[in-house]
């Protein structure tokens, strides 16, 4: 697996508006130095993957400086490792919502590969609570979120942030945080560039399945246009600032269609690495596509370099 170095990001995110089991057969992302992981998903302009591209058909520019690849990947057998988090808040009581909730957690067990890719289940309200610890087994999951009884606040952005520190311990590769909920947060003390940052601190894009009835969905983008809200406009910024996604699940049939789209990017996710700049100043990413301008390259957003003497 690559050895990352995990460069730490911040509030600059606002500004800037982004142990596997061994196996014989799995590929690794490898690399002799320490790097700056960059997760890419390419769509064209239909919003259609694009799956063969090579390590030379992308430009990577570092605060706006072109910077050679050193390392790159782009085979579908690399292990995934999924952070469920699911909001049990009281909300969540209120029409098929916590049946799209598990809906989500059911198709995951169903599709992740068995020995090979890792899923850990986290439920939210007021707090974080673990359900199943990350496991390769994910049957698991499915067998420790049963009955839930939905209470309380929605502390969703600090509940993504603890999130986040626990996936930082599985190993390096294709790594998500999929949120399922129904809405805005009403108790966190972060704010959504601060968990963005947290995210992209180890490269983990934040996919957001936003439950909830077309009218809750007509509301939410209401809400969203209203100044100073705290609404999913802030947890759409958040998902895109990682390179993940905000969608939306209308029911069951949708929250599976939701899963299953996510884990199809991941496992088209183009991994790439680039050097780490010598200063500690805030460095944002671009990717692009060579010759290929309507080609959507969508990854983090920036990150933290580190300080030329603490290089080895």
């Amino acid at each position: 697996m690559l050895k990352r170095l995990f460069v730490t990001t911040g509030l600059a995110c606002a500004a800037w508006a982004g142990t596997a089991v061994a196996q014989e057969a799995v590929p690794s992302f490898k690399a002799s130095v320490e790097l700056v992981p960059i997760s890419a998903m390419v769509r064209d302009a239909r919003g259609r993957a694009i799956t063969a591209l090579q390590a030379a058909d992308f430009e990577v520019r570092d605060n706006g400086v072109p910077r050679p690849i050193i390392d790159f990947e782009a085979d579908d057998q690399t292990p995934v490792t999924i952070a469920i988090l699911l909001d049990t808040s009281g909300s969540m009581r209120l029409g098929s919502k916590l049946a799209a909730a598990r809906e989500v957690v059911r198709r995951f067990a169903a599709d992740l590969r068995d020995g090979r890719d890792a899923v850990g289940l986290f439920t939210f309200d007021g707090g974080l609570h673990e359900l199943q610890p990350f496991t390769h087994h994910p049957a698991a999951v499915s067998e420790s979120f049963t009955d839930a009884a939905p209470f309380g606040i929605t502390s969703l952005y600090d509940a993504v942030a603890a999130t986040a520190r626990r996936l930082e311990a599985q190993p390096a590769g294709r790594r998500a945080i999929v949120v399922v909920t129904d809405g805005v947060d009403t108790g966190s003390t972060l704010t959504p560039p601060e968990v963005s940052a947290r995210a992209s601190a180890i490269d983990a894009p934040v996919y957001i399945v936003a439950t909830g009835s077309k009218a809750e969905q007509a509301g939410y983008v209401d809400r969203a246009a209203a100044p100073n809200s705290r609404s999913t406009s802030d947890a759409r910024d958040l998902a895109m600032w990682t390179g993940g996604d905000l969608l939306w699940a209308a029911g069951v049939e949708d929250a599976a269609a939701r899963a299953r789209q996510i884990l199809g990017e991941l496992r088209q996710q183009y991994l790439i690495a680039i050097e780490p700049a010598s200063a500690e100043n805030w460095r944002p990413l671009e990717v692009r596509v060579r010759n290929r301008p309507r080609l959507v390259v969508r990854t983090r957003s920036g990150y933290f370099g580190r300080d030329s003497h603490s290089q080895r």
